[in-house]
């Protein structure tokens, strides 16, 4: 299943939606249409899917058989749009919690990161996390509002993101992926002069808006190996990272079994897995972004997210 947040002129406050084909049904305009009780809001159906799970699997399959006699068509009490004609939001647009990212967990990335970061390049022991503030969430084509004061370095990291189901403590590695919910398309937009400036991650990764995602959650049952999905970014068209998920160092699995080690996950965290080989400011001569570029990333199953460079 693949849903969004999206929004239109009506109602301008993003709200759950069902993409199919070039569709967008509105959950809740669904729901009332066929008298079934759903969630109007990403956390909501996440935090108690089996619960709604039939439900929504009702409204897919009237989505999908036009020949209705029992209700209107969705069209007719304005439950289905054109995916070209709606706003679509971050799938999460309000995350409870930091988005938690993994670094270093490409091989090719951490050979590339060596002599600008003065360090060995060898693969980590252990996953290295680090968190992104909530206010960083993006739309999947939102602007990337830059602040030349604040920083020079803008740079870019695709990654696959993970959104969790289920809260969990101690997950065994053997089961963590029984608690991911969706999988998505992040863009871990990074101030690289900040990160070095303060000798951490946080708040070089943390300014606002800086982390584009979408543009839907596509739900786990759908990727059957998502350890094998070719990830790629292009900034004006001209490819810069190239990779597959299945060069993580630290699989989706590994990662969830350590960070959830004596401590709780949530239904509806965010997990970033890492990104590729291609950033910025490892290349001769270092490249930023700048106003005007266009930032498009990419997973194979999943989608596209695209976003213009501001000031």
């Amino acid at each position: 299943m693949k849903l969004v947040s999206f929004s239109t002129n009506e109602l301008p406050t993003p709200h759950l939606g069902i993409v199919r084909d070039d569709e967008v049904v509105d959950v809740d305009l669904a729901g009332r249409a066929l008298q079934l009780s759903v969630p109007d809001q990403m956390l909501a159906l996440i935090e108690n899917y089996e619960q709604y799970q039939n439900a929504l699997q009702a409204i897919l399959s009237k989505a999908a058989n036009r020949r209705f006699t029992e209700v209107k068509t969705f069209t007719d009490v304005g439950a289905a749009h054109k995916l070209s004609e709606v706003q679509l939001a971050a799938p999460i647009p309000q995350p409870r919690k930091n988005i938690m990212c993994l670094a270093v967990n490409y091989k090719e990335h951490a050979q590339e990161t060596a002599n600008v970061r003065g360090h060995s390049g060898e693969t980590p022991e252990y996953p290295v996390f680090f968190t992104k503030a909530p206010t960083t969430i993006n739309g999947p084509y939102g602007d990337i509002v830059i602040d030349p004061a604040v920083s020079s370095e803008i740079d870019w990291e695709v990654e696959l993101g993970v959104i969790l189901g289920k809260k969990g403590k101690n997950i065994r590695e053997e089961d963590a992926l029984s608690y991911v919910f969706g999988y998505t398309v992040l863009n871990d937009i990074t101030a690289r002069d900040l990160q070095t400036r303060h000798k951490q991650f946080f708040k070089g990764k943390s300014l606002d808006g800086s982390c584009p995602i979408g543009p839907w959650i596509i739900t786990a049952d759908e990727i059957s190996n998502p350890h094998n999905l070719a990830l790629s970014l292009r900034v004006n068209g001209q490819t810069k990272q190239n990779s597959n998920t299945s060069l993580m160092i630290f699989s989706i699995n590994r990662a969830i079994a350590v960070l959830s080690a004596g401590m709780t996950l949530d239904a509806g965290d965010i997990i970033a897995t890492g990104t590729p080989s291609g950033v910025g400011f490892s290349r001769t001569p270092p490249e930023f972004l700048k106003p005007g570029d266009v930032v498009e990333a990419e997973v194979e199953g999943i989608g596209l997210i695209r976003n213009r460079v501001t000031e």
